[in-house]
């Protein structure tokens, strides 16, 4: 089938969330989109985190993983480097922090 023929669909969310780091509960504002990939059967979601002083400040400290929680659902996910605008990157493969249509 040609690439112009095939379907690919993502699942995303936009809005609220919460990043926990260990103990440490960090309020966050996200953008994420996810997708069952065939290759390796697993579902990979990614995304970003906007720019956050306590978010970077754990980052720079050594955090690179957190339990990402949305209204819909919660999943572990690491953290790169922040883009120039100072959002980090979020990614896993799980079950997604959204709900998947």
């Amino acid at each position: 089938m040609p690439p112009e023929e095939r379907e690919h669909h993502e699942d995303g969310y936009r809005g609220d969330a919460v990043l926990v780091f260990g103990r440490r509960e960090v309020p966050v504002d996200v953008e994420l989109r996810g997708f069952f990939q065939p290759i390796d059967g697993r579902y990979h979601w990614y995304g970003r985190v906007a720019a956050n002083d306590e978010v970077t400040a754990l980052v720079e400290g050594g955090a690179r993983t957190a339990l990402l929680r949305t209204p819909t659902g919660s999943a572990t996910g690491s953290l790169t480097d922040p883009d120039p605008w100072s959002r980090y990157r979020v990614s896993g493969t799980s079950t997604p922090p959204f709900a998947v249509d």
